[in-house]
């Protein structure tokens, strides 16, 4: 199993201490988190630092997830005292639910009052789970880059959304060191790590681990397997041979698997899939 996967390049740091600084500007927080993986993108510092902030939660790439488990996950985090939107940045599902939202928080503000404020929001959320697609959608252009890697977003910027509205879109902020090994594995897996830091290989190989436990039948139907093993590596040489990725000598082409098995996750090619489950429980 891979352990004590760190990423935390300088710019980081520089991140944190820009939302410290800048979180008393603002009067609420747009968190932006991956329903496959809630708890492994919710950055503790981040949370940490938020503290009692108002709070709106963004279950993003819900398209890609188990959708029983996303309406976990936010009454979870309703509970918690949060208000939660489910939605697909990429093509704008729940943008007017987020708009009516931040509507209803800019009167609230402004309620009793004669001159009327503006309302100041900040965007924050680990790499590469979606909060350039969000922005774009929030301000109707193209304003900030959108990539399917982490680190794409530098610097702070501030944007002018609908309604007379403000945006400060952070980078993306990993934490130190992962407590829960898992944790950085999720993470890995959804491609908020740089993949040039992992063995991939060794990577997919734990994705299939994961997924031969968790969602057997879609793994066997995306692949074409007769059974699913209960060996992650027999597992993955049979994909690598179902889909002819053979070097010569009749050798397993693993790198090229491990690519293939990763991408097809995280397009939503194998399934609609959560990694996590609200309750802690693991899926049977």
């Amino acid at each position: 199993m891979i352990e004590n996967i760190n990423w935390y390049p300088g710019h980081m740091k520089k991140t944190r201490e820009m939302i410290q600084d800048n979180l008393k500007m603002v009067d609420a927080v747009i968190e932006v988190l991956d329903a496959r993986i809630p708890d492994s993108s919710r950055n503790p510092i981040l949370h940490e630092i938020i503290g009692d902030k108002k709070r709106i939660v963004i279950l993003n790439k819900t398209d890609l997830a188990d959708p029983s488990e996303t309406i976990r996950w936010s009454q979870r985090f309703t509970r918690e005292g949060s208000r939660v939107l489910g939605m697909n940045c990429m093509i704008g599902g729940g943008i007017n639910d987020l708009m009516s939202l931040l509507l209803e928080v800019q009167k609230n503000k402004n309620e009793g009052q004669i001159l009327k404020k503006t309302l100041r929001l900040m965007i924050v959320g680990v790499p590469n789970v979606g909060k350039s697609s969000l922005i774009n959608r929030l301000t109707g252009r193209k304003s900030t880059q959108v990539g399917d890697r982490p680190g794409v977003t530098r610097g702070k910027q501030w944007l002018t959304i609908q309604q007379d509205m403000q945006l400060l879109d952070t980078p993306g902020i990993l934490w130190p060191k992962f407590e829960d090994p898992k944790a950085g594995l999720n993470l890995a897996f959804c491609g908020s790590i740089k993949d040039e830091v992992m063995d991939l290989p060794t990577l997919a190989l734990e994705l299939i681990r994961v997924l031969q436990e968790d969602y057997p039948k879609l793994l066997k139907a995306r692949y074409k397997l007769e059974e699913v093993s209960e060996e992650a590596l027999e597992t993955m040489e049979q994909i690598s041979r179902n889909r002819g990725f053979i070097l010569p000598g009749k050798r397993i082409d693993y790198e090229r698997t491990a690519r293939t098995v990763l991408d097809e996750f995280r397009s939503g090619q194998i399934g609609r899939i959560t990694l996590e489950k609200a309750d802690g429980d693991e899926k049977k």
